[in-house]
């Protein structure tokens, strides 16, 4: 198991303090899982096992996330806690107090929250312990706070109550599980440096890494020192193993919150070193996002075909960017040897887009085969000829073709083993620009939460150490190539247009009056992609699993009702 695995590594650097992330034992969020008693037993039994790794000398102390049985009477089965263990012993069971419940979060469907806390005490020292959200809550940060308590600042006041042999310089340790999405790297930083200047303390961070589902864990674990600045930082979106020297170091009395408490602060901290485990990211902020984004679609890429049992990747290859970037992104996630290309030309498929499926393909290595769709297509038609008798071809017509290929790459999974990653963007999604059980169809959507315009620049960012996307498919019209001559634009609007609206209204909730008025658009424009996008909603709750990489992204975070009269 990676604890006793990164345990055993923090013996060697002589560490107090081994930390792991929130509900590290099981895994953030097992959902339902957690209604089952069985889950909930195993995850305690696994826990003795984590005890035992502190026992003996030279073991350090470890701080994990687990969850445990609840014990109250409010009808909630567990308990979301953070456990220290010393020497072969449960020391502290910290239970988190702020359960949040907005965007993709839950947790007060299943835990209990805290009534209370206690500061902990580690090889002798004095620490505040806390899990994920619990340190959320700073009324200095934050201009709306979306809790009445403070645990930190609470926490805090009883640190003012300890003698002053004990005080000594302050210590908060924060076990989380906190979800990746645009800027929240750096919005987080900045948090966690604005409360660890508020309680002039130290304070070390530890983030889940990985990906469950739609959700993507960056990590960006960190030390912030009681001056608001980063001590240590250690890997992005990869296992890491982190030891900060804590050092001797004098604090001097500060006041504290509402009633300027003073905490006793003149002490000298003598302990040696503590280890933070699975301390992960290093970067910037949101100057970094393509690079972010890509990093992160490849961690969620490979955490979800690896942990559903799969090996390989199947990628329908139109010579379009939306699929050369998903067969890019996968080949960094699988390897070359574990995705396969497939280009499915039908009678309106360009030359020029068959040989960039090819071009592609011999850039990434993958294998590439042709199955096309022509025949297939006609005898579709002769069968359907009845039916369609007498109508102009139109939207029955050109929605066949996709699903013939859904078929087609499904048929191949179920033959070959391998997922098929769907290459909708989140534009496209937005609008209903895409074929229920057509291009829809396959186990993940990887780009899903990717507008064109940003399918456009990390497909730069796959070339940034030379072509692997074909410079024609960054180029050329997109087009979805169902009919003579079609072109993106003959439904929508420019993705340069339509993607700041679309932008405003998903992730903002702007209303249309205030996308028409900040961005300079024509009114009329704005309803109408507003209108695409609710009467899409039937096919977004039947996509795949979409990797989140936005603040608002389509699946669990964003729930509207499909049947509902919508007024724009």
């Amino acid at each position: 198991m990676k604890i006793r695995e990164f345990t055993e590594r923090a013996v060697v650097e002589r560490a107090d303090l081994v930390m792991f992330p929130e509900l590290a034992i099981c895994g953030y969020l097992p959902a339902d899982l957690l209604d089952k008693e069985s889950f909930v037993k195993r995850a305690a039994e696994a826990l003795v096992e984590v005890a035992v790794l502190t026992a003996g000398e030279g073991r350090p102390a470890i701080l994990c996330g687990t969850v445990l049985p609840a014990e109250g009477d409010i009808g909630k089965r567990v308990r979301n806690v953070a456990v220290l263990m010393e020497d072969g012993e449960v020391r502290l069971v910290q239970q988190k107090m702020l359960l949040p419940y907005y965007d993709v979060f839950d947790e007060q469907r299943y835990f209990e929250p805290a009534v209370r806390q206690s500061l902990a005490v580690v090889k002798g020292r004095p620490v505040a312990i806390t899990v994920c959200e619990d340190a959320w809550n700073d009324k200095n940060f934050w201009e709306q706070r979306n809790y009445a308590v403070d645990p930190i600042e609470e926490l805090m006041r009883q640190w003012g109550t300890l003698p002053q042999t004990l005080g000594g310089q302050r210590l908060i340790l924060n076990i989380s599980a906190s979800p990746y999405w645009h800027c929240k790297t750096e919005m987080r930083r900045r948090m966690i440096g604005a409360l660890a200047k508020r309680h002039c303390a130290t304070v070390a961070l530890v983030n889940q890494v990985g990906a469950n589902d739609s959700l993507i864990f960056d990590g960006d674990s960190i030390v912030v020192g009681p001056d608001g600045e980063i001590v240590a930082q250690a890997g992005s979106f990869v296992e890491d193993l982190l030891v900060v020297e804590t050092g001797v170091q004098e604090q001097t009395q500060i006041p504290y919150g509402d009633d300027n408490q003073k905490g006793n602060g003149n002490s000298k901290d003598r302990s040696r070193s503590f280890a933070a485990l699975r301390m992960t990211t290093s970067g910037a902020g949101c100057e970094d996002q393509t690079e972010f984004s890509w990093k992160a679609l490849v961690l969620g890429t490979r955490d979800y075909v690896r942990k559903c049992g799969f090996k390989k990747a199947i990628v329908g290859l139109s010579g379009g960017i939306d699929s050369a970037l998903v067969a890019a992104l996968a080949v960094e996630a699988l390897g070359a040897e574990n995705v396969q290309g497939v280009g499915m030309p039908s009678e309106f498929s360009s030359t020029g887009s068959v040989d960039d499926a090819e071009v592609l393909a011999r850039n990434l290595g993958i294998a590439f085969s042709v199955v096309p769709i022509k025949e297939t297509f006609t005898e579709f038609m002769g069968a359907l000829e009845p039916f369609f008798a007498g109508t102009p071809f139109g939207l029955a017509e050109e929605n066949l073709q996709p699903r013939i290929r859904g078929a087609i790459l499904m048929a191949l999974s179920n033959k070959s083993g391998a997922l098929v990653l769907t290459t909708g963007n989140k534009s496209e999604m937005a609008c209903g620009y895409c074929t229920l059980y057509g291009d829809m169809v396959g186990a993940l959507a990887v780009i899903g939460d990717l507008y064109k315009t940003e399918v456009y620049a990390l497909s730069r960012y796959a070339n940034r150490d030379g072509e692997i996307i074909p410079a024609d498919t960054l180029t050329k019209p997109p087009s979805a190539e169902l009919r003579p001559g079609q072109k993106d634009t003959d439904s929508l609007p420019p993705y340069e247009v339509l993607d700041p609206i679309l932008r405003a209204y998903i992730e903002e909730y702007s209303s249309a009056e205030e996308i028409a008025e900040t961005q300079g658009v024509d009114m009329e424009l704005v309803r109408s992609v507003i209108r695409l996008v609710e009467r899409s909603e039937y096919k977004r709750q039947q996509a795949a699993p979409v990797l989140k990489v936005s603040k608002k992204s389509f699946g669990m975070g964003r729930r509207f009702p499909i049947a509902a009269k919508r007024e724009v």
